[in-house]
């Protein structure tokens, strides 16, 4: 418990409620840019739609093409009529796996409309798991009739409608169904901010990872304990892998566009190559990992104590034999990644960036 405590307390800082984005920018590319060059140290500021700027020559951006499902539903209890909200999480066999807000005895019906119900069949610790009475296949299709978008419980004064959320909470190159949040580094790009950055010879790439619990919940002694994170699934193609392992072995320079991708690679990788394409991962970055693909990130600002901060720290730790940082190797063994991570959100917060999903973003390269 003692360890747990440290490591909650090294990864603290505050951030002032008003900075705190309960709505995306408008239009989302006139977010706010901090840009932190690894090899000098040096910082700049600017508006994202701005970053081609700062990309290296040649770059290749790796995004998530995951796409939000209205994961919340709001059911009715069986004989007591008393409402639950349900977060749906995942299929699992015959069964869906979902967290809820009240306890569920075994055994209950719980309702959406008349028709459609669930039964309740099974729980394990926090989780519960319910037999549709309808076909599974047809689960989307129920959510997306039914269900409200999962926003994050920090959003507390969004402005937006279910309507508006739907469309915000959203890349606009979300594909894929399968995460209950969205990879918000994504949610800064127009088409418009795309096509310039192709046109500028930067290819753009997509994986995929259905974001789950495990990128956003608070971290646990367990996970410290075990060095691992909730289970998510991650694919890459194979036309897509053996571009970015071409693109790696000539140098260029491969950026993830969000966490969730930086994971999706560093979750592929072997011997400096793209091979363990699809399963799930429970990958927990933190400081003194070695990343073997990724040589840049494209990231949101991100919750005090938690795994993404983490991840964010150890890459601005991280030194690979390429990059000096401009210190001799005694001293580069004092650089602490956090610590300057820290830094930099102080100073972001001073020129009033705005803080996680909604909020503005940063480039670390």
């Amino acid at each position: 418990m003692e360890k747990f405590s440290r490591v909650l307390h090294d990864y603290n800082y505050e951030v002032s409620p008003e900075l705190i984005a309960q709505k995306p920018a408008s239009p989302r590319d006139s977010a706010k840019l901090l840009i932190f060059h690894k090899k000098t140290g040096k910082v700049n500021y600017d508006i994202f739609r701005n970053i081609i700027k700062y990309l290296p020559p040649k770059a290749v951006l790796v995004f998530n093409q995951t796409k939000v499902i209205p994961a919340r539903l709001e059911v009715t209890k069986q004989i007591t009529g008393g409402k639950a909200r349900i977060l749906y999480l995942e299929t699992i066999g015959d069964k869906i796996k979902v967290m809820t807000d009240r306890f569920l005895p075994i055994g209950i019906k719980v309702f959406v409309d008349q028709k459609l119900f669930f039964t309740v069949e099974g729980q394990q610790e926090k989780y519960y798991f319910l037999k549709p009475s309808f076909p599974l296949k047809n689960i989307y299709n129920v959510l997306e009739k039914y269900g409200k978008t999962p926003i994050p419980p920090y959003i507390k004064n969004s402005p937006l409608s279910e309507n508006q959320l739907r469309k915000e909470y959203q890349a606009i190159f979300a594909k894929t169904k399968g995460s209950v949040a969205a990879p918000t580094a994504s949610l800064h790009f127009t088409k418009q901010l795309l096509k310039k950055i192709k046109k500028a010879g930067i290819d753009i790439k997509f994986s995929t990872l259905h974001v789950g619990l495990g990128t956003f919940a608070p971290l646990t002694e367990e996970n410290i304990e075990s060095g691992k994170l909730h289970n998510e699934y991650y694919e890459i193609d194979k036309k897509t892998a053996g571009f970015l392992n071409k693109a790696k072995k000539q140098g260029r320079p491969v950026i993830a566009v969000g966490t969730t991708v930086v994971r999706t690679l560093e979750s592929s990788v072997s011997g400096n190559s793209l091979k363990r394409l699809s399963g799930g991962t429970d990958l927990f970055i933190k400081d003194g990992y070695k990343f073997g693909f990724i040589d840049g990130i494209i990231t949101n600002f991100h919750v005090p104590q938690s795994s993404l901060l983490m991840l964010i720290s150890a890459f601005m730790g991280f030194r690979p034999k390429s990059l000096s940082l401009g210190r001799t190797s005694g001293q580069a063994k004092k650089y602490s990644g956090r610590k300057k991570l820290l830094e930099l959100y102080k100073k972001a917060a001073a020129k009033k960036f705005r803080f996680f999903s909604f909020g503005d973003g940063m480039l670390i390269y």
